[in-house]
């Protein structure tokens, strides 16, 4: 899949797309829906399927630290969506420039001039331009004037609850983890890059691969047990704790992993941490050698 990082960087091969736009933060169970359509008509157009996505998200440029957490990274969203064999991804810079974009230039500048969008797959609540004013009958009538088709997306249910990021995040923030996957489709995860923490669990007999989760207000806080991917050809079981690391006065989340019976070097690696069940809050650092005794 093909990563076209900022507006500027459309050239005229990529005049001409299926589209859909949103943040697809976690692609879950309601964005593959989304995204599953958007290849079927791709394919009967033979044209690209093309998801536009922003960074940062709007809400992060506008609430700032008061935005919601975050269920994916862009590259975890990138992987993701490459999952689902899609051709490209753009990933529009967010800022106050684009912000004040007219609903009017946002789908006659980029829409129609930069991607040639010949047909557009929405969710249900999708607003955009300056002020929120672009909507789907907007959209509609700049359908029959430039010539592309629109299609509102209903949405999408897994035992009557709408599948929403704000659903996820709910769940995970009341530790049903379970209702979490379901939506998802996978148990949550979180990945990054094994960097060299204080070592002060090893002490305790439990060795933990440290990852700064530095772009989070993270959804998940405690120790939990997990399956590791990126280490082995397959998940290996292990235990986390997700948050600020108290005993050490800690001020950003951090995410430090055990994995059991597992002596090797992961320093640099990039992992990824399944979470199975909430073990409980977390403690102080203590907290490694209290699990020992369980």
């Amino acid at each position: 899949m093909e990563l076209i990082r900022g507006i500027h960087n459309l050239k005229n091969q990529h005049h001409g797309c299926v589209l859909t736009i949103g943040n697809f933060d976690g692609v879950h169970l309601g964005h593959q829906r989304v995204l599953n359509q958007v290849k079927q008509q791709a394919s009967q157009l033979g044209l690209p399927a093309v998801v536009m996505t922003f960074e940062p998200q709007p809400m992060e440029l506008f609430a700032k630290d008061k935005a919601p957490a975050r269920l994916t990274r862009l590259r975890d969203k990138y992987e993701l969506l490459e999952k689902m064999e899609l051709d490209r991804l753009l990933c529009v810079n967010f800022n106050q420039r684009f912000a004040s974009l007219t609903a009017e230039s946002f789908i006659r500048d980029l829409l129609v001039g930069k991607l040639g969008v010949k047909f557009l797959v929405i969710g249900d609540d999708f607003r955009f331009g300056k002020g929120r004013e672009g909507n789907f009958e907007m959209l509609q009538k700049a359908g029959e004037e430039f010539g592309f088709e629109v299609v509102n997306t209903a949405s999408f249910r897994v035992e009557e609850t709408r599948v929403s990021s704000t659903a996820i995040r709910q769940a995970l923030a009341n530790d049903e983890l379970d209702a979490s996957a379901e939506m998802l489709g996978r148990h949550y995860t979180l990945s990054g890059r094994v960097a060299h923490g204080q070592k002060l669990a090893r002490g305790f007999g439990f060795p933990t691969a440290n990852i700064s989760l530095k772009r989070y207000v993270v959804p998940v806080r405690g120790v939990y047990a997990v399956q590791v991917l990126g280490v082995d050809d397959k998940p290996l079981p292990g235990i986390a704790n997700i948050g600020k690391k108290p005993t050490v006065a800690g001020t950003t989340p951090d995410l430090e992993v055990h994995i059991f019976d597992y002596e090797g070097n992961l320093y640099g690696q990039q992992i990824e941490v399944a979470l199975l069940h909430k073990i409980r809050d977390e403690k102080n650092l203590s907290h490694w050698s209290c699990l020992s005794s369980k």
